[in-house]
């Protein structure tokens, strides 16, 4: 009994003089601890403990913290998820393999969705291992226009409709333009990030409906992501013509105007392009640009641009053997029946070689262009020309997408900041993560909560070994999937452990405009 008073005295003396007990330390669910956190929006880089609670980031702290969950990270970096803005790949498959590419972010916004209600709404009932979302897609607006057709969101429905030429090649009456508007105004209130707009694929559209899109674009404070109107080195209807066209937008209607793969619309022709939009961006206009680290491309084999009078001499001089599908160079014949026979056929087209320095340091410039930011232009995967089922894991051997669907951002890595050192490792991180969160996060508020490591930020967050990430994917073995990512959070779940991929979880969570995401 008065050992007992004795304690009751001594907390009471102690709440006195303003001693309270201590405070038992905080436990977090995960604890990222010791190793090299890298926020670009605050110059942050340096040895942090990292706690998460629920989807979000509750502490950066150089103290220890408490965790139920503890990832000793000491000698790697810890970095915000990265956000690819070109992901045309959007199965749970293709998510899967991203996420070991360290994306935890995979966006549509160059080709977009329509309807894109019904995209929100399969995704959703389906999950998804990352984040994803998608723009409202112009070009199903104008399929769905011309042929008098329901739109689908479904790449393949839109890759059918390469045998269609009169979407692709004639002006819009008023009345047509005024259902192709009306559809993409319906896109945007059911929540799509902007407007991807490819008109690349439709060089016939008349320079007034691409004006009067960008203009519904500014006038709702959303951004455009354009496919130029053309691909070529030869005037006229050069690929520089197709970028001017893009930032008149910009200038004529305020819109902001996002160009989309920068390095294969420039082909050789980068030098006076990047000069064309660095001089924009000077003069206060909101134009901004991405690339991928590959010299080769990827699209269906019946698109316009390869049918265009001259094609193979604009493009630089290419042939059927510049053309891959599923990992085999084409002859002249091969070419000419895919294309009249069965236009919808995925290709790999190189339009550079890499083997030549001369054509390195022209990559080297869309990559690096100041202010941009790395996105994959990756897809879906395939056997044999069809569709792998989404839930099949691991991918099989003979699984065909372009290779940057697998090592897009670990091959970045390795180049720029490893191997090449044309980038600082926080400068490597913002072109793949808070880069891309701040293009989108005026119109998208979501995205003011990305690419971030910060308290309060959303729990997406990749750890990796800066020197030994790198892609293993090639355009012989496109579908391995990239090493040194050893942790991969979505929404503060655990999705790579220790390199490898949990098939049990599906945390991925949609992005959608302020519309809708309320």
């Amino acid at each position: 009994m008065k050992n007992l008073n004795r304690l009751i005295m001594a907390g009471t003396l102690a709440a006195l003089v303003g001693l309270a007990p201590a405070k038992a330390a905080e436990t977090y669910d995960i604890v990222i601890s010791g190793g090299r956190v890298v926020d670009p929006e605050t110059g942050l880089d340096g040895v942090r403990n990292v706690g998460i609670k629920g989807d979000r980031i509750a502490a950066v702290s150089e103290k220890a913290l408490k965790g139920t969950r503890t990832i000793d990270a000491k000698g790697r970096v810890v970095s915000p998820g990265f956000i690819d803005m070109h992901a045309h790949g959007q199965s749970i498959l293709a998510g899967r393999v991203q996420a070991l590419d360290g994306v935890t972010t995979a966006l549509e916004l160059e080709a977009g969705m329509l309807p894109v209600g019904d995209y929100y709404k399969r995704l959703a009932a389906e999950g998804r291992p990352i984040n994803y979302g998608a723009s409202v897609n112009w070009a199903n607006a104008r399929i769905a226009t011309f042929a008098n057709l329901e739109p689908k969101d479904d790449l393949a429905w839109f890759e059918e409709a390469f045998a269609r030429p009169d979407w692709q090649q004639e002006v819009a009456t008023p009345e047509q333009l005024e259902k192709i508007t009306a559809m993409v105004k319906e896109g945007l209130d059911e929540g799509g990030l902007g407007v991807g707009i490819l008109i690349g694929y439709a060089p016939g559209t008349g320079h007034k409906e691409f004006f009067a899109i960008n203009k519904l674009a500014a006038e709702r404070g959303m951004p455009t992501f354009t496919h130029a109107r053309y691909l070529s080195m030869l005037e006229p209807k050069s690929s520089f013509e197709g970028m001017q066209e893009i930032v008149a937008a910009a200038a004529g209607t305020g819109a902001h105007t996002h160009i989309v793969h920068m390095n294969s619309i420039s082909l050789r022709d980068t030098d006076i392009i990047a000069d064309l939009i660095s001089n924009a961006q000077k003069q206060g206009l909101k134009v901004t640009t991405e690339a991928y680290p590959y010299g080769a491309g990827a699209t269906g084999i019946g698109a316009a641009m390869f049918r265009e009078d001259r094609w193979r001499e604009r493009l630089g001089g290419v042939d059927a053997s510049n053309f891959d599908v599923n990992g085999k160079r084409l002859t002249e014949e091969e070419f000419a029946r895919l294309q009249a026979e069965a236009p919808a056929t995925g290709t790999v087209i190189h339009f550079i070689e890499l083997s030549d320095p001369k054509d390195m340091a022209i990559l080297s410039k869309s990559v690096l262009f100041p202010g941009g930011v790395i996105a994959s232009d990756g897809g879906d995967w395939l056997v044999d020309g069809k569709p792998i089922p989404q839930e099949t894991w691991p991918l099989p051997e003979n699984a065909w997408s372009h290779p940057r669907s697998a090592g897009t951002y670990a091959r970045f890595l390795r180049m720029y900041l490893r191997e090449q050192k044309a980038v600082s490792l926080i400068e490597a991180i913002r072109r793949v993560s808070y880069g891309p969160a701040h293009i989108l996060e005026d119109a998208v508020p979501q995205m003011k909560l990305k690419g971030r490591i910060q308290k309060g930020a959303d729990a997406d967050i990749v750890i990796f070994d800066p020197e030994t990430v790198g892609e293993q994917s090639d355009f012989d073995h496109p579908g391995r999937t990239s090493t040194g990512f050893s942790h991969v959070i979505v929404n503060g779940t655990l999705l790579v452990n220790d390199g490898e991929l949990d098939t049990s979880v599906l945390p991925g969570k949609p992005v959608r405009n302020a519309v809708k995401a309320k």
